[in-house]
């Protein structure tokens, strides 16, 4: 077994574990980290595909590079959103988590 199969065994674990969070989470902090999580998996499962003969693939780890400052940018927008959720409604879940 290969180092970049492991990678990306570990990122279809992490991915399944932050979709279950998603989908089954109500809270809307737990379901922003929840998705970061599934991020994080998309991203190893990229990094861990990405080497050929032990020899890594600049490319892919570029995208990955470009997607992990593209996912702090949208978990800020997210918490942003969240908090103005929260001081307008005072709940911290959305309204059809009933």
């Amino acid at each position: 077994m290969t180092s970049g199969l492991v990678f990306a065994l570990a990122g279809v674990a992490l991915f399944a574990m932050g979709a279950a969070g998603v989908l089954l989470l109500a809270e809307l902090m737990r379901r922003v980290l929840a998705f970061n999580i599934m991020g994080s998996g998309a991203f190893l499962v990229l990094v861990g595909l990405a080497q050929r003969n032990d020899v890594p693939d600049p490319v892919p780890q570029a995208m990955v590079l470009t997607g992990i400052v593209v996912a702090v940018a949208a978990t800020a927008l997210a918490l942003a959103l969240a908090r103005r959720y929260q001081a307008l409604g005072g709940r911290d879940e959305l309204a059809g988590d009933d």
